[in-house]
Protein backbone atom coordinates (compact mmCIF):
# COMPACT_ATOMS: atom_id res chain seq x y z
CA UNK A 1 0.00 0.00 0.00
CA UNK A 2 1.17 3.51 -0.76
CA UNK A 3 2.17 6.14 1.72
CA UNK A 4 -1.09 7.84 2.82
CA UNK A 5 0.55 11.23 2.25
CA UNK A 6 0.97 10.44 -1.43
CA UNK A 7 -2.69 9.45 -1.76
CA UNK A 8 -3.75 12.62 0.03
CA UNK A 9 -1.62 14.58 -2.43
CA UNK A 10 -3.42 12.84 -5.29
CA UNK A 11 -6.92 13.45 -3.95
CA UNK A 12 -6.21 17.13 -3.30
CA UNK A 13 -4.19 17.83 -6.46
CA UNK A 14 -5.28 19.94 -9.42
CA UNK A 15 -6.35 18.15 -12.60
CA UNK A 16 -2.84 18.61 -14.02
CA UNK A 17 -1.29 17.47 -10.75
CA UNK A 18 -3.37 14.29 -10.76
CA UNK A 19 -2.25 13.45 -14.28
CA UNK A 20 1.41 14.06 -13.39
CA UNK A 21 1.01 11.91 -10.26
CA UNK A 22 -0.60 9.04 -12.22
CA UNK A 23 2.07 9.22 -14.93
CA UNK A 24 4.81 9.03 -12.30
CA UNK A 25 3.14 6.05 -10.59
CA UNK A 26 2.79 4.13 -13.85
CA UNK A 27 6.33 4.96 -14.95
CA UNK A 28 7.74 3.75 -11.65
CA UNK A 29 5.63 0.59 -11.42
CA UNK A 30 5.87 -0.58 -15.03
CA UNK A 31 9.09 1.03 -16.23
CA UNK A 32 7.10 2.47 -19.11
CA UNK A 33 8.80 3.97 -22.11
CA UNK A 34 5.77 6.20 -22.66
CA UNK A 35 2.71 7.17 -20.64
CA UNK A 36 0.02 9.57 -21.81
CA UNK A 37 -3.09 10.29 -19.75
CA UNK A 38 -6.18 12.19 -20.85
CA UNK A 39 -8.67 13.50 -18.30
CA UNK A 40 -12.09 12.57 -19.69
CA UNK A 41 -14.02 13.78 -16.65
CA UNK A 42 -15.79 16.66 -18.40
CA UNK A 43 -17.41 14.23 -20.84
CA UNK A 44 -18.97 12.36 -17.91
CA UNK A 45 -20.33 15.32 -15.95
CA UNK A 46 -23.70 14.68 -14.38
CA UNK A 47 -23.61 10.94 -13.86
CA UNK A 48 -22.99 9.02 -10.65
CA UNK A 49 -19.35 8.96 -9.63
CA UNK A 50 -18.38 11.83 -11.92
CA UNK A 51 -16.14 14.48 -10.45
CA UNK A 52 -13.17 16.50 -11.60
CA UNK A 53 -10.26 14.19 -12.22
CA UNK A 54 -12.18 10.96 -11.92
CA UNK A 55 -12.28 9.60 -15.50
CA UNK A 56 -9.07 8.91 -17.41
CA UNK A 57 -7.80 7.30 -20.59
CA UNK A 58 -4.28 5.91 -20.22
CA UNK A 59 -2.08 5.08 -23.21
CA UNK A 60 0.97 3.25 -21.92
CA UNK A 61 3.91 1.61 -23.67
CA UNK A 62 6.00 -0.85 -21.65
CA UNK A 63 8.21 -3.83 -22.43
CA UNK A 64 6.59 -5.60 -19.44
CA UNK A 65 3.48 -6.14 -21.56
CA UNK A 66 5.34 -8.44 -23.97
CA UNK A 67 3.70 -11.86 -24.24
CA UNK A 68 0.75 -10.82 -22.07
CA UNK A 69 -2.86 -10.73 -23.26
CA UNK A 70 -4.90 -7.54 -22.90
CA UNK A 71 -6.51 -8.61 -19.61
CA UNK A 72 -3.12 -9.26 -17.99
CA UNK A 73 -1.82 -5.90 -19.22
CA UNK A 74 -4.82 -4.12 -17.76
CA UNK A 75 -4.35 -5.97 -14.47
CA UNK A 76 -0.76 -4.64 -14.26
CA UNK A 77 -2.06 -1.09 -14.71
CA UNK A 78 -4.88 -1.61 -12.18
CA UNK A 79 -2.40 -3.05 -9.68
CA UNK A 80 -0.07 -0.07 -10.13
CA UNK A 81 -2.95 2.33 -9.41
CA UNK A 82 -4.83 0.25 -6.83
CA UNK A 83 -4.78 2.91 -4.11
CA UNK A 84 -5.78 5.66 -6.51
CA UNK A 85 -8.67 3.56 -7.83
CA UNK A 86 -9.95 3.31 -4.25
CA UNK A 87 -9.39 7.02 -3.59
CA UNK A 88 -10.94 8.94 -6.45
CA UNK A 89 -10.54 7.36 -9.88
CA UNK A 90 -14.00 6.36 -11.01
CA UNK A 91 -13.20 5.14 -14.53
CA UNK A 92 -10.00 4.12 -16.29
CA UNK A 93 -9.78 3.27 -20.00
CA UNK A 94 -6.49 1.56 -20.83
CA UNK A 95 -4.58 1.25 -24.09
CA UNK A 96 -1.52 -0.88 -23.33
CA UNK A 97 1.19 -1.61 -25.89
CA UNK A 98 4.65 -3.10 -26.10
CA UNK A 99 7.22 -0.79 -27.76
CA UNK A 100 7.09 -2.97 -30.89
CA UNK A 101 3.31 -2.76 -31.11
CA UNK A 102 3.24 0.97 -30.57
CA UNK A 103 5.79 1.64 -33.33
CA UNK A 104 4.25 -0.79 -35.82
CA UNK A 105 3.18 1.03 -38.98
CA UNK A 106 -0.53 0.99 -39.75
CA UNK A 107 -1.43 -0.82 -42.94
CA UNK A 108 -3.91 1.09 -45.05
CA UNK A 109 -6.04 -0.84 -47.52
CA UNK A 110 -8.31 0.56 -50.17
Amino acid sequence: MSDPGFIENFVNASAEGKIAYLEARLNAALEASSVHIDDDSAAHAGHAGASAGSHYTVTIVAARFAGKPRVARHRLVYDALADELRQGIHALAIKAFTPEEFCRPVRVTE
